[in-house]
């Protein structure tokens, strides 16, 4: 289990160096995997590359149409959530520690600054909704600490909408990117260095927001296309904030 917290300035940010490294930042320049995150018991967790270069699918929207005001989408990755939401003339900026990312979420049309959730942000506490999709409670692998953070960056009583893991899961653990092997490329090229990692389900986010003064508002999954796998299954919930946000020392 991870213990340290997550970066709080761009001279300690550890996120930066592992997304931003030549696993995920190849991944997102061909738009097509293998990619995976590996535990160091060997465990891998498939990444939806293909997803993720794609449009927005219907989980998606489910999500944009709950959103409030001007949405920050935090780990934006390729952009298909910040250019829909431009694409419908909404406010909408991505930040992401991958200069790939911002660079493809520039290219589909959206607005995105290379950042980590932990630096200095344009317009904080003035932002309708936060968005933390795919994955992305993840992100410093302390789902508190990340909530916390985010009541910062919002306005009073704002929006934050969370896509968590279908299985009732709590884990805090060190994870690498790691390509799979492609036919085209005929290797699976080297992994990217340790990083700390989260993995949550509806209960345990429940648990951690209540910690960092986030109210629950609703709970709803979007389940895949019946051509897609049982995991396809998306689940979400969304948060308003509650009180004043902790203080960072």
């Amino acid at each position: 289990m991870s213990t340290a917290t997550p970066p709080t300035a761009r001279t300690d940010r550890h996120d930066t160096v592992t997304w931003g490294a030549d696993p995920y930042a190849d991944a997102l320049r061909s738009g097509r995997g293998p990619l995976f995150l590996r535990r160091s018991d060997g465990w891998l967790l498939p990444l939806e590359v293909e997803r993720w270069c794609a449009g927005a699918d219907a989980a998606d929207l489910s999500a944009l149409r709950r959103c409030e005001g001007a949405v920050l989408d935090i780990g934006c990755g390729p952009g298909r959530l910040v250019a829909a939401l431009a694409a419908q003339g909404r406010r909408a900026l991505g930040i992401d520690v991958s200069t790939a990312a911002v660079a493809r979420t520039a290219a589909t049309g959206g607005s995105a600054l290379h950042r980590s959730v932990f630096d200095s942000l344009p317009g904080e506490g003035s932002w309708g909704t936060a968005l933390l999709l795919d994955g992305n409670i993840g992100i410093g692998g302390d789902p508190y600490a990340l909530l916390t953070r985010t009541a910062e960056l919002v306005v009073r009583h704002g929006l934050l909408i969370v896509e968590t893991t279908p299985a009732d899961v709590d884990e805090q653990v060190q994870v690498r990117v790691e390509r799979g092997y492609h036919p085209a490329s005929g290797a699976a090229g080297a992994p990217g260095e340790p990083f700390p990692w989260a993995r949550v389900g509806a209960a345990a986010l429940l648990r951690y927001a209540a910690a960092a003064d986030w109210t629950p508002v609703e709970q709803w999954t979007v389940t895949g296309r019946p051509d897609q796998a049982p995991g396809a299954t998306r689940c979400f919930v969304s948060l308003r904030r509650r009180g004043v946000p902790h203080l960072r020392s």
